[in-house]
């Protein structure tokens, strides 16, 4: 049997804006949702008593990536310094970014996944050295995906050229 070398799933920095994350043991599971958005009038009604509903919208995919481990107690180093303040660069606005927002992220775990964007981090620090260093981090990361044709902070909008309309009620 061949050796397989095992690939580690990351957040990697679009553009370098901030520090890689790569997570010290894989996930065990991550879970994708999505939301599509109806509208229904209550008064236009069907053949039954349902409201007639039309498509409104679909919100960006969100996923959480839960029961990270990061752990440094074999080598007594703070794991604030090595791995959790590194992580929350990602809830955190961009040292001289001119539009002042976070970093953007791309998972990867062998392939690509998404272009991402963090809404939330929870970390509970969970082991401690005699002098109070700690060495134990659980990690919870909750992330959004975001348009890698049209990323946050952008000046230029994604419909360019032909695909672009003009507005009607806007007059030159």
């Amino acid at each position: 049997m061949a050796n397989q070398t095992l690939v580690k799933a990351k957040l990697v920095a679009y553009n370098g804006e901030a520090p890689d994350i790569e997570f010290m043991f894989n996930p065990s599971d991550i879970s994708f949702s999505r939301t599509v958005n109806w509208s229904s009038n209550q008064g236009n009604r069907g053949t039954t008593l349902l409201p007639k509903v039309n498509f409104s919208s679909v919100e960006p995919y969100k996923f959480t990536l839960k029961q990270l481990l990061f752990d440094t107690y074999e080598t007594k180093e703070s794991v604030m310094n090595k791995y959790i303040n590194k992580i929350k660069k990602g809830v955190e606005t961009i040292n001289g970014s001119p539009d002042q927002r976070p970093p953007v992220y791309i998972l990867t775990w062998g392939s690509e996944y998404f272009y991402c964007v963090m809404t939330s981090l929870t970390y509970t620090l969970n082991m401690f050295l005699n002098d109070g260093t700690p060495v134990r981090a659980i990690v919870e990361i909750a992330l959004q995906e975001v348009d890698k044709n049209n990323m946050p902070g952008g000046k230029e909008s994604a419909s360019q050229g032909e695909a672009r309309t003009a507005d009607p009620k806007v007059t030159s």
